[in-house]
């Protein structure tokens, strides 16, 4: 893309990127919520899409590296919410390379599937945004206020001009956000696919922890996190996934995570801590937003602004993907079960 990315001294952001500390993303997003449970949540529901989950199953990733991928993934959503404006231009146009390739054909339905496409992008980036507010509404410190919700979904608009997504497509309200679910639900199909990767995420173990804890800690965090996470899902998605869970499992699992969370939410040490153990690739990132350290250049980009310098933008740049695909000139789909080496976000 033709741009510099951005120097640290330290910790410290070399400008407050496209949200800033006055936003509710850094609010909702930086809540230890956000890290295992709103991305667990988010990662299991997006599964029942059968062209996200014929783009996994390609690419062999999730099960081949849980922990690589998990990361990375932490990595990716963190620079985008709260990385400088190099870092978040740069991040974005590595997402779209890595996405390239990852085109085929679905199993299930038969049809074509592209992971740079706007509507499975707009999927993936409304399960992310509702899973990481919800988790934070009902383990975390409760519903944000009407006028913050309001700036919370004109915000997931404004990160969805980092993808493929028209930004007039992005439900701007809860009820919006309720009538997008709505209409998707048809296109999701619990295939045993799909169960079995959704089983798999929430042994969530083997996912976020480092390998060297002791197997009962190991046992124990799965245990109450797939609980849990569970206990956020609406009955009929749990009918798909094949994880039924009565009510009163719901109430306990919430009532030994909320104070966990809340513990941990209330020390910033601890907070690093965690994530350092789950995910190292984050800490630079976050760091500076957890410790409130300024910014060396304190301010807000716009994304058109910073697209106008450093262009081309994501939906321009899949424009000029399909039309080499059309040429028969775009990048090699990914072979399956692949071990090649992956792009860095930093």
């Amino acid at each position: 893309m033709g741009i510099v990315r951005s120097r640290r001294s330290g910790a410290r952001h070399a400008d407050d990127g496209f949200f800033g500390p006055g936003s509710v993303t850094w609010k909702v997003w930086s809540y230890p919520t956000s890290p295992a449970l709103g991305f667990l949540r988010a990662v299991v529901v997006e599964e029942l899409d059968p062209f996200l989950l014929a783009s996994v199953e390609q690419s062999g990733q999730v099960k081949a590296r849980p922990r690589l991928r998990y990361d990375r993934t932490m990595q990716y959503f963190a620079t985008i919410k709260f990385g400088d404006t190099a870092s978040v231009l740069a991040a974005a146009d590595t997402l779209m390379k890595i996405h390239a390739r990852a085109v085929g054909t679905d199993p299930v339905t038969g049809r074509e599937y592209d992971a740079n496409d706007p509507a499975s992008q707009l999927w993936i980036h409304l399960t992310a945004w509702h899973s990481i507010l919800y988790t934070y509404e009902v383990f975390g410190p409760g519903k944000l206020t009407p006028a913050e919700e309001e700036q919370y979904w004109l915000e997931c608009a404004r990160a969805a001009e980092f993808q493929t997504i028209d930004p007039a497509d992005v439900p701007r309200t809860r009820a919006d956000v309720r009538a997008y679910f709505a209409s998707y639900r048809p296109r999701l199909i619990a295939s045993e696919s799909a169960q079995s990767m959704m089983d798999f995420l929430l042994d969530a173990d083997a996912i976020v922890l480092p390998p060297e804890l002791p197997a009962p800690l190991r046992r124990l965090f799965t245990a109450v996190t797939r609980r849990a996470v569970i206990a956020t899902l609406p009955r009929w998605m749990r009918r798909l996934g094949g994880t039924p869970q009565p009510g009163v499992v719901d109430a306990l699992a919430v009532a030994l995570t909320r104070p966990v969370i809340r513990l941990v939410a209330a020390s910033t040490t601890l907070q690093l801590a965690v994530l350092r153990a789950a995910s190292p690739r984050t800490v630079p990132v976050l760091e500076p937003v957890l410790r409130r350290t300024p910014s060396r250049r304190p301010g807000v980009t716009r994304p058109a602004e910073a697209y106008a310098v450093h262009g081309p933008t994501p939906r321009e740049q899949y424009t000029a993907l399909l039309e080499a695909r059309a040429r028969r000139q775009g990048p090699a789909p990914y072979p399956p079960a692949h071990r090649e080496p992956l792009l860095d976000f930093a």
